[in-house]
C-alpha cells in the first residue's frame, strides 16, 4: 500500500510540473505576441502619420520659375525645404529664407542628389529648361530626363515614396493636346520629360507619385482659378504661381496618388475654349 501511494504521488508531481511548464510557455508566447502587436501598431501609426505629413520636402529646380514659387508656398505652410541649386545667387537667396536649406548640387550628380534627399519625406521636381550635360549626347543629356531620373532613383533608394514630377502638356499621351508645330519646337524637352514620366510610372509602382503637366506657362500673379483635369486633350494656359499652388495643394492629397494631371486655368485659355471636367482634390 505504501509503495502504491508513493508511486501515485510521484506521477501526480510529474504531471503538475508538466502542467506548470505548459502554462509558462503559453504565458511567454502570449506576452511576446502582445508586445509584437503593440510595437507593430506603434510602428504603423508613426509611419502613417509621417507619410501623411510630409514635413520636410526636397525641391529640385527651385532656383526660379515654378520651383521657386513652390518653395515659397511650402514655407508658408510651415514645411521645411531642402533645395538643390547651381547658381551662387540662388544659393545665397534661398538660404536667407527661414526653413529653407539650399545646397550647391548639380542635378546630374546622382550621389549629390541622393545626399540632398536623405532625410526628406517627399520630393518635388520641376527640372527642365535648357540645361545640358556636355558629357552625354542626344536627348538623354537633358536635365529634363537625367536630372529627374536622378531624383526618382534617389528617392527610391532612400525609401521616399511621395514624388511629384512637374513636366508639361505635350508629354506622353497628351501629345495631341498641342499643335504639331509646337511639338516640333519643344520636341527635345518633351521627349526627355516623357522618358522621366515613363520611368516613374513603370518602375516605381510602390511610390505615391503624381505627374503634373502644366499648360503654356505665363509669369503673372496667381489668379486662383487654375484647376487640375485628367483630360489629356486640353492644352490651356496657366500662371507659374498657380501651378505652384496646385502642386503644393496636391502634395498631401491621396486622391492625386498615381495620377497624371493637366494643370490649366480656364479663365486664360487661348483660342476656342474646350470643355473639360475638373479634377477634384
Amino acid at each position: 500500500q505504501i509503495s502504491t501511494t508513493h508511486f501515485s504521488f510521484k506521477n501526480f508531481a510529474t504531471e503538475m510540473r508538466r502542467f506548470i511548464a505548459v502554462l509558462l510557455l503559453v504565458f511567454v508566447a502570449q506576452s511576446t505576441v502582445d508586445a509584437f502587436t503593440v510595437t507593430s501598431r506603434s510602428f504603423y501609426s508613426r509611419n502613417s502619420v509621417r507619410m501623411a505629413s510630409y514635413d520636410k520636402v526636397f525641391v529640385a529646380g527651385g532656383s526660379k520659375g515654378v520651383g521657386r514659387e513652390i518653395i515659397d508656398k511650402l514655407v508658408n505652410r510651415g514645411k521645411t525645404v531642402v533645395a538643390i541649386v547651381k547658381r551662387e545667387d540662388a544659393f545665397e537667396e534661398l538660404n536667407s529664407i527661414e526653413g529653407v536649406t539650399a545646397l550647391m548640387v548639380d542635378a546630374f550628380d546622382l550621389k549629390g542628389v541622393e545626399g540632398a534627399i536623405d532625410g526628406c519625406d517627399a520630393c518635388i521636381s520641376t527640372l527642365g529648361k535648357n540645361q545640358f550635360n556636355e558629357e552625354e549626347e542626344g536627348p538623354l543629356k537633358r536635365v529634363d530626363y537625367v536630372g529627374n531620373r536622378n531624383v526618382i532613383e534617389s528617392a527610391g533608394i532612400l525609401g521616399v515614396t511621395r514624388i511629384i514630377l512637374v513636366t508639361s502638356v505635350g508629354c506622353g499621351d497628351s501629345k495631341g493636346a498641342i499643335s504639331e508645330e509646337v511639338y516640333q519646337t519643344l520636341e527635345a524637352a518633351l521627349v526627355s520629360k516623357t522618358k522621366a514620366e515613363d520611368m516613374l510610372q513603370k518602375y516605381y509602382t510602390n511610390s505615391d507619385w503624381t505627374i503634373v503637366r502644366p499648360g503654356g506657362l505665363k509669369t503673372a500673379p496667381m489668379t486662383g482659378a487654375a484647376v487640375f483635369t485628367e483630360d489629356k486633350s486640353v492644352p490651356g494656359m496657366i500662371h507659374r504661381e498657380d501651378v505652384a499652388e496646385l502642386v503644393v495643394e496636391a502634395l498631401e492629397k491621396k486622391s492625386t496618388f498615381k495620377k497624371v494631371l493637366t494643370a490649366l486655368d480656364p479663365t486664360i485659355q487661348f483660342g476656342e475654349p474646350k470643355p473639360f471636367e475638373a479634377f477634384k482634390l
